[in-house]
C-alpha cells in the first residue's frame, strides 16, 4: 500500500529530525542486518545429541530411574540448545567492518537479485529524492 502525501511529508521529516538529534543512531538504522549463516555440522551434531538424549530419557523410563529420565532431558535439551545457537557463522573481523555505512542508497550492485524487493526499493528511493 502506498504512503499518501501527508504520510510521505511527516515520515521526512521524521527522517530529517532523527538525523539532526542522533546521527550516530540513525546511521545505525540505514545499515542492512546481517542474514545468519547456518552451519550444517552444528545441526547434525546438536541432533545426535538430542537423539542420544531422548535415548537416556527411555533408558531412565524403563529402569523407572528418575535421575537417568532427568539426566537424558538435559542432554536433549543441550542437543537442541546446539543446534539451533551455534549456528550463527562468525562475526565479522574488525578489518572487514566499514568504518562509515555509507549515507546514500545502497549501489546496484549490492541489491537483492529478487525483481519484486529491487522494484519496491526503486519505489522508495523515488519517494524519498521526490519527497526532499
Amino acid at each position: 500500500m502506498a504512503l499518501s502525501e501527508r504520510e510521505q511529508q511527516l515520515l521526512a521529516q521524521l527522517e530529517q529530525q532523527l538525523n539532526a538529534d542522533d546521527p550516530q543512531f540513525a546511521s545505525t538504522m540505514e545499515t542492512r542486518p546481517v542474514r545468519p549463516t547456518f552451519s550444517t555440522r552444528a545441526i547434525v551434531l546438536g541432533a545426535v545429541i538430542a537423539v542420544v538424549g531422548l535415548v537416556v530419557v527411555i533408558g531412565g523410563v524403563m529402569l523407572n530411574q528418575i535421575v537417568v529420565g532427568v539426566l537424558g532431558f538435559l542432554i536433549m535439551s543441550l542437543g537442541v540448545y546446539w543446534a539451533s545457537t551455534r549456528g550463527a557463522g562468525k562475526p565479522k573481523a574488525a578489518a572487514d567492518a566499514d568504518p562509515q555505512p555509507s549515507r546514500g542508497p545502497a549501489p546496484k550492485a549490492a541489491k537483492s537479485s529478487s525483481g519484486f524487493m529491487r522494484n519496491l526499493e526503486n519505489k522508495w528511493d523515488e519517494r524519498r529524492s521526490s519527497g526532499q
